[in-house]
């Protein structure tokens, strides 16, 4: 390439090198020693001054997080450097969107010259291949989307032959020392994968494994692996119950390979979301399992029946809405008894709940009813004089006609009388349980009963539906009925909250913050102070 330079002292040039995996396929001429030998005999033959050789080995060119790529920009911005030397545009990167930022924006704007040796790119001359660089980005941009998507069918393919392509096996296995792909059990840590599955099937909550593993002073599977964390908080280097729950559902236990459980968003990025499970990829008997099929099954029936019996107990207004102000963890809730033998549900600190004994965070306890009373008169004052009767009504009337329409109406019909067949076949197969005496008499009389009394419900709701539909009189009022219930009720209704409200926080001094959605100057503080009695009162 023929640069015409200028005035040489003018630059502090930076050599910029990047090879990826990918890019060690091409041949030796992508290598680092090719590169910079070739960068430094063009700075030497032009009598440039080198500021600095920037290396990012191992790096890929759609990531533009790269250690010396980032101390290079730092360099910019401290005045170091003003110009930009790489043997082509790709080693700059290969995602077009960030190369062309850096190449019409960023380097124009800092007054640093770019140029890319093999390419012909100079952005301190009029050029024409200046005119195509974003060309060229694009198909640097198109051959990295490429090597991502064989990279992702190699390892998919890997994956349903039972391959394990993790970097760490799940905590009780590691890797086989001589065979790639395998796992095989950990001894170390395969006890106390088998104490925690035997002491969920003798009826132990999550909560109560994870807090006998931390006072017995086990490791947990991050600190056993030596991993370490960026963000310290109450709970690192702590067993969970959400910790304890995952084990327990992990089919890796019981011999089968269990990967594809998330994907990234895109090949440019590092975030990833979670695949719904008849998607991940399940390969049975790829390894020796350390619990029993029968053990493993038992204990996922007690998780089930725990995990709907919970739901149905514990659950509460503000779930998911309500913080801890000091440690910022949600609150939890806890059902104790008053005086009379009545059932109250409590507001407490989860960090506290948990580490009790370590003394980190306070019980921040409240009635959760007094809380709820507090945010909703508050919501109401502040939204209230939104709802707007006759408009309720229009929408109301309009979706009633849509739902006794004779196809939503059979469509809602049909679905009820489907979950009904659903319950009558998770009746059959608990009772089947419980006679092969996978299911203790106490827990088949508790589990039988509710998921009947839950069948008997949707049978009522089917007989209301029918009723309804064949009642033209009761259509008429029906709007009417619909409005006032819910402009009784609108802003104690858990979905109308959450459209509302962003968050809420419960403070060691029982002052509570309401942050709204819909404007930051919207946070109230409502402090809840206690009468004589020791009850608690809004203030």
């Amino acid at each position: 390439m023929t640069v015409d330079i200028g005035n040489p002292s003018e630059y502090r040039a930076a050599l910029y090198i990047r090879l990826s995996k990918e890019d060690e396929n091409e041949g030796p001429s992508e290598s680092v020693s090719n590169q910079k030998s070739l960068l430094e005999e063009f700075v030497e033959r032009h009598c440039l001054t080198v500021y600095s050789t920037y290396i990012d080995d191992g790096w890929s060119g759609t990531n533009f997080d790269r250690p010396d790529f980032n101390r290079m920009i730092s360099d910019i911005e401290a005045g170091y450097v003003n110009m930009v030397i790489t043997k082509d545009l790709s080693r700059l990167g290969r995602d077009y969107i960030m190369t062309g930022h850096y190449m019409e924006r960023y380097f124009p704007e800092k007054r640093v010259r770019y140029i890319s040796l093999l390419d012909g790119i100079d952005t301190g001359v009029e050029s024409s291949a200046n005119d195509i660089t974003p060309f060229r980005a694009i198909m640097n941009d198109m051959y990295a989307k490429d090597i991502s998507k064989k990279i992702k069918s190699v390892k998919r393919d890997k994956q349903r032959k039972g391959e394990f392509i993790g970097g760490k096996a799940v905590y009780g296995y590691k890797m086989h020392q001589t065979e790639k792909n395998k796992i095989v059990i950990d001894e170390n840590a395969a006890p106390i994968v088998r104490r925690i599955f035997n002491m969920a099937s003798e009826g132990a909550s999550c909560r109560q494994i994870a807090v006998k593993l931390n006072d017995d002073g086990i490791p947990p599977p991050s600190v056993y692996a030596g991993l370490t964390t960026a963000k310290c908080g109450p709970y690192s280097k702590k067993w969970s119950s959400e910790r304890i729950a995952d084990m327990l559902k992990n089919e890796t236990y019981i011999g089968n390979m269990v990967q594809g459980k998330s994907e990234k968003i895109s090949y440019k990025s590092k975030k990833s979301y979670k695949k719904p499970r008849d998607l991940w990829v399940v390969v049975a008997g790829t390894h020796e399992p350390l619990v029993s099929e029968a053990l493993f099954r038992k204990v996922q029936i007690l998780l089930e029946s725990r995990r709907s019996t919970r739901c149905r107990t514990y659950d509460y207004l503000l779930k998911g809405l309500i913080f801890c102000r000091e440690c910022g963890y949600p609150l939890a809730v806890i059902n104790r008894k008053n005086a009379s033998g009545e059932d109250v549900l409590y507001f407490v600190c989860r960090t506290y709940q948990r580490f009790t004994k370590s003394g980190i965070c306070t019980s921040h306890t409240v009635k959760e009813q007094t809380v709820n009373e507090t945010v909703i008169r508050k919501v109401s004052e502040v939204c209230g004089k939104y709802l707007i009767r006759s408009k309720l009504k229009a929408i109301a009337e309009s979706l009633i006609e849509d739902s006794f329409a004779e196809d939503t109406f059979t469509c809602n019909y049909e679905a009820l009388r489907n979950e009904i067949e659903n319950m009558t076949v998770k009746l059959d197969k608990i009772y089947m349980d419980h006679i092969s005496g996978l299911l203790e008499k106490e827990d088949f009389e508790r589990i039988y009963n509710k998921i009947k009394n839950e069948r008997n419900l949707l049978e009522e709701d089917c007989k209301l539906l029918e009723n309804k539909k064949n009642d033209s009189v009761g259509k008429e009022n029906y709007a009417e009925e619909i409005v006032d219930s819910f402009m009784s009720s609108a802003f104690e209704m858990r979905d109308v909250l959450f459209s509302l409200v962003e968050r809420i926080e419960l403070s060691e001094e029982k002052e509570i913050t309401v942050k709204f959605r819909f404007g930051t100057e919207c946070v109230i503080h409502q402090k809840l102070t206690y009468n004589k009695c020791g009850d608690m009162y809004r203030g």
